[in-house]
């Protein structure tokens, strides 16, 4: 069968499956919450608090309701868990089998960890918080155990972090922002089916948790960030597509896959109206080269570029609104004087200054931004650049 879509349809696809624009206030804010993780499959964590921190701004800009406890209250009731995605995320415990492999590969020494492997301090680290609870970095600083000299908070840490890695720990909560650790075997629930995948499962995973998460998709994007993945991925997709587990769709000439079930969204109307403040670390927006080819948007966050190379400003927010990227914030919340700052604003070539289209997009940027401000707790806004 020969589907083929127009831009606009595989981009509809997109959103609907992203959950993109937000939809209005929910009954259940919790439940909201833990249907989002589970949709999206992941919500990244990153330490960068220019504005509200990466996994509470992408909640946020899809749950209207959303509050940064209600992610804590999930963590707290074994719903979801912190490890790594292609960086580190936020993951629904229905998918915790299929972090075993990574797991099992660095503790079998089968795939690297960054940080070099001590496993003296390990094992002491691992007896400490077996024999104390819960403990996090700082918890070692200064101590003095008996043969195992002075710790350091350096090294502890990075022996926490390899635990947390191989799977012996898990983070039971965080206080501030920093991970608290336990034994895997004190928080994972009772119910939680902890069998290692076989690799033709965890392939089968991670191709139809990608595409249930992001309509339209390619195998390497389905593999992206994991290392030795790709043969596999490309000989199980092509099983899938036999068994019409997978349909092929044309856009624009390229081949892409996509799930049966995301094309009954074809049918839906995608809201248009509300414009969507996103996070440099949104899901949406993770991998560069989707979005220039299904959205036409270059976009690269420029934190980590030195100052002189900066287009766009260091910490540029992109905003969706109507189906397409129109514009790029650089923002900051001062949390002292409860002040949004907006550093930079540029409208992108298609949105023409003038046009009746950018005049409506105006009403809604102002009505976007006042949400912002009070998910950033800023009560005043100021512009250190011409507005659009």
């Amino acid at each position: 069968m020969n589907i083929t879509l127009s831009p606009e349809q595989a981009r509809k696809l997109v959103l609907h499956c992203q959950q993109l624009p937000a939809r209005p206030k929910p009954a259940r804010p919790l439940q909201t919450t833990l249907r989002l993780v589970e949709q999206l499959g992941y919500v990244q964590i990153d330490t960068i608090a220019v504005v509200a921190r990466a996994h509470h701004h992408t909640l946020w800009s899809r749950h209207p309701a959303y509050a940064p406890e209600q992610l804590e209250t999930l963590l707290a009731g074994r719903q979801v868990f912190e490890y790594w995605a292609h960086a580190a995320a936020c993951l629904p415990m229905c998918d915790f089998r299929f972090s075993l492999p990574r797991k099992h590969a660095i503790a079998t020494g089968q795939q690297d960890h960054w940080y070099p492997r001590d496993p003296k301090l390990m094992r002491e680290v691992l007896a400490r918080i077996r024999q104390e609870g819960p403990l996090q970095a700082r918890d070692f600083e200064g101590s003095n155990m008996a043969g195992a000299g002075e710790w350091h908070s350096k090294p502890a840490k990075r022996a926490l972090e390899y635990l947390f890695h191989q799977g012996d720990l898990m983070v039971t909560r965080r206080q501030g922002f920093q991970k608290v650790f336990d034994l895997t075997e004190r928080v994972l629930p009772a119910d939680v089916d902890t069998r290692l995948p076989t690799d033709e499962e965890h392939a089968r995973f991670l191709l139809t948790r990608f595409l249930a998460a992001n309509g339209p998709g390619q195998v390497a994007e389905a593999g992206y960030l994991r290392k030795n993945t790709g043969p596999l991925l490309q000989q199980v997709a092509k099983r899938m597509l036999k068994d019409s587990e997978l349909l092929s769709v044309q856009v624009s000439g390229q081949d892409w896959l996509v799930l049966p079930q995301t094309l009954e969204y074809l049918d839906r109307p995608l809201p248009r109206r509300r414009v969507s403040i996103l996070s440099p670390f949104d899901n949406l927006l993770i991998q560069r080269r989707r979005m220039q080819t299904l959205f036409g948007f270059d976009y690269q966050i420029e934190c980590y570029l030195p100052a002189h190379k900066r287009r766009f400003g260091y910490f540029s927010l992109p905003l969706l609104w109507d189906g397409r990227f129109v514009a790029r914030m650089d923002c900051k919340a001062e949390r002292g004087s409860a002040t949004l700052n907006i550093l930079q604003f540029t409208l992108e070539p298609h949105l023409k200054p003038g046009s009746s289209r950018h005049a409506t997009f105006r009403q809604q940027l102002d009505i976007a931004l006042a949400d912002f401000m009070a998910f950033n707790h800023c009560r005043q806004l100021v512009w250190h650049a011409a507005r659009p």
